[in-house]
């Protein structure tokens, strides 16, 4: 793609989304949200107070998040997981069911009250590291060591060095994340163990909320909430399409067992890390014992006809409410 034709899309991006505030400023898309039918997933992963960007792209604050809650409440009908696979659905609204990946704490402390305050089900994905004794996601790790780490670091063969996006990258431009995503969990703990004691952000206690996991406390309270599902995200948060198939079957079977154990029910939906999958991941989920299997969008046509799969639509956190509810009913992005 040629300069000039990335500029006019993002030009006509951006014209398309003033077009959509302004539209919506004015009320005249009342009647396109009162037609609106259909259904739709929708993928969240984290709430935070300020700064949403400062290490990543996967959250929106708590004042936006409630933004969508209360227009969700005013234009869609929200569904529960088990009503979503139901079809129990209204026939004068959109309807959406919440989700949300990664298990970070705080789904806990901002997400749960909202929930509250509106009534609004969601479902909460959550992987099974706690229980291997650390408190944080390792590609969470990295983002923020991203930031905080050293310019340059040399790991298992590997010199790295900064980009401009604070990402580290290899002499050949490889993403070390892209690199860490295909191995197992023992190579990412090395590098966590090799980096920790240059980047020691879990003491600064102003970062908590972008890598802090939920306790087996706070799984368990968020589960004894009517309004919350507990689903499984992979015990380690590893590519279960890119690790061992035996591997991949024994941890979607350990993180199973590990939120059992935690909230005393039964845990049959589970989505999958990075969206990443393949046929024989979804036929070991299914041995694990899940009925409920969720990606972010389809890698093969004839995974829309799997009545255990179902596809998400992912939260742009750049845009405004206005914006973002339009793509949703329009099913994608301007």
């Amino acid at each position: 793609m040629s300069i000039l034709q990335k500029i006019w899309q993002r030009s006509k991006r951006r014209a398309t989304y003033l077009n959509g505030n302004a539209r919506h400023a004015l009320g005249i898309d009342t009647a396109f949200y009162n037609n609106a039918r259909g259904n739709k997933i929708i993928l969240y992963h984290n709430v935070c107070k300020t700064d949403p960007h400062k290490f990543n792209t996967l959250f929106i604050t708590i004042e936006q998040f409630e933004e969508h809650l209360q227009f969700y409440k005013k234009n869609f009908n929200v569904v529960s997981l088990a009503d979503y696979y139901a079809g129990n659905f209204s026939k004068n609204k959109y309807n959406i069911c919440l989700t949300f990946d990664d298990g970070l704490a705080n789904n806990y402390n901002y997400v749960l009250p909202l929930l509250n305050k509106y009534q609004v089900p969601a479902t909460f994905f959550i992987t099974g590291i706690r229980n291997t004794g650390s408190d944080i996601l390792w590609n969470d790790f990295l983002s923020i060591a991203g930031k905080y780490g050293p310019e340059k670091l040399s790991y298992n063969n590997y010199i790295c060095h900064k980009n401009r996006n604070n990402k580290y990258v290899t002499q050949t431009g490889q993403l070390l994340a892209d690199i860490l995503r295909e191995t197992g969990f023992d190579e990412k703990a090395e590098l966590m163990n090799y980096l920790e004691p240059m980047v020691d952000f879990k003491t600064n206690g102003q970062d908590d909320d972008y890598w802090l996991q939920t306790t087996s406390d706070q799984i368990r309270a968020l589960a004894s909430s009517p309004l919350v599902t507990i689903g499984a995200h992979g015990y380690y948060h590893n590519d279960l399409a890119g690790i061992p198939l035996a591997d991949a079957f024994e941890e979607m079977q350990s993180c199973k067992t590990y939120l059992e154990n935690i909230t005393g029910k039964a845990v049959t939906s589970i989505a999958f890390p990075y969206g990443s999958y393949n046929a024989d991941v979804l036929a070991a989920a299914k041995a694990a014992g899940y009925n409920q299997l969720l990606a972010t969008d389809y890698l093969n046509p004839q995974d829309g006809t799997d009545q255990s799969m179902r596809e998400r639509f992912t939260i742009n956190p750049f845009i405004s409410t206005a914006n973002q509810m339009n793509a949703i009913i329009r099913g994608h992005y301007a």
